[in-house]
């Protein structure tokens, strides 16, 4: 079976560490500098890392920045990228992320394509991820009724409207990890606790995760709460750490 299947963009992130958004007309240095693959790819790559049977479905440009992003996700031993296809002059999206210990600032560049599709021939999948700030494909719905677990997730609103219509998207889901600033103000709640329980009213699993300090979960069936502090490391890079956090989840209820 495939275990888990990652459908979404893929981003090339040009990331740069340790400094801060300079302020206008300024110039500041970073402590470090990768170009990486990044959206739908961070989750992919970590479950795949994790030991999970792992699919990517994505597209990237034929441009330089996507031919690296390619080049890297086929070298993933891991990682199943045969659903990765590459589109004839399209301009890859591009985030440029400037990240510092305690918060971080992105640019990006976008070109959209028409909505992905799922082959026919996929196969059963135990879990997939999507986002669900705009209306899930009718794949997602299809792959539920075969028995597959859908974990949803959101970005940072940038409209700032914090709409209740994406909560009502929650009936499609099984799981939401949403982090608690998301959780707080899509829910107009002041913890992430609160979040957490107004947010198991409408899904079997609510998973907040807290940054440094933890996550907390809520189960509505039987309304058990469970909390769980993070592993203390130094902290270098924040980028990415939501998504290797749900992609480890997934990860995790695949070895049991």
């Amino acid at each position: 079976m495939t275990a888990l299947l990652f459908a979404g963009d893929v981003f090339c992130d040009l990331v740069f560490a340790g400094v801060t958004a300079p302020e206008q007309g300024a110039e500041v240095y970073a402590d470090a500098f990768t170009v990486t693959p990044g959206g739908v790819a961070n989750r992919a790559v970590a479950a795949a890392r994790a030991g999970a049977p792992t699919k990517l479905l994505s597209r990237l440009g034929d441009d330089v920045l996507g031919q690296h992003v390619y080049a890297t996700l086929t070298a993933e031993p891991l990682l199943d990228t045969s659903l990765l296809t590459v589109v004839p002059g399209h301009q890859s999206s591009v985030s440029v992320a400037l990240t510092g210990p305690e918060d971080r600032s992105f640019i990006t560049y976008e070109e959209h394509l028409d909505a992905l599709t799922v082959p026919e021939d996929l196969g059963p999948v135990a879990a997939t991820h999507v986002g669900i700030a705009a209306p899930l494909p009718a794949w997602v719905a299809e792959l539920r009724a075969t028995g597959t677990t859908v974990v949803g997730g959101v970005g940072w609103d940038h409209t700032g409207a914090w709409s209740g219509g994406v909560l009502d998207r929650l009936a499609e889901v099984d799981v939401f990890v949403p982090n608690h600033v998301e959780a707080m103000r899509y829910t107009r709640t002041d913890t992430a606790l609160d979040a957490a329980k107004a947010l198991a009213e409408r899904v079997p699993l609510a998973v907040v995760t807290c940054g440094g300090d933890g996550v907390v979960a809520v189960d509505s069936a039987n309304g058990t709460v469970v909390t769980a502090p993070t592993v203390r490391v130094d902290v270098v890079d924040p980028t990415g750490a939501g998504d290797v956090f749900v992609a480890s989840f997934m990860a995790g209820a695949h070895h049991g």
